[in-house]
């Protein structure tokens, strides 16, 4: 067992080769506009709370500005077993989407360490060479 608690996250050279689809909750307009130009999938508040109340979800990471959080916490029961709740210490409630939209496409990785101490995340994929895999796995 492992007393400590080893948690965060990390941004690959070179991604993990898969492509990573990412909504963005926030009401502010100028920020709406940012996330969409950064290349987010989902850019909403309201109409994308009704859609995860729906069982509709599409995305693999979630952003959120502050303003929003008070409508997330309507389907906080949904995306928080799930793991796509987002929150401030992993870093996905954030002031300025674009460059939060563009390091969750590039390839972020999130990690944590179970109780028996190992860390699971991805690196890379089979089809990457051997200096790529390297490089992200030095990181």
């Amino acid at each position: 067992r492992t007393d400590q608690r080893v948690r965060g996250v990390v941004t690959l050279p070179h991604g993990t080769g898969k492509s990573v689809s990412v909504a963005v909750f926030t009401k502010n307009q100028d920020q709406l506009q940012a996330a969409k130009d950064a290349g987010a999938d989902l850019v909403g508040a309201e109409e994308l709370v009704e859609e995860v109340k729906a069982g509709r979800i599409n995305f693999e990471r979630v952003l959120a500005t502050p303003d929003a959080m008070p409508i997330l916490a309507q389907v906080a029961r949904v995306l928080g077993p799930r793991g796509l709740m987002p929150t401030p210490k992993r870093g996905t409630v954030v002031t300025d989407v674009g460059p939060a939209v563009r390091e969750a496409k590039a390839g972020q990785v999130e990690f944590k360490a179970e109780r028996a101490g190992v860390v699971h995340a991805p690196v890379g994929k089979v089809s990457f060479d051997e200096d790529q895999l390297r490089s992200n796995l030095d990181t």
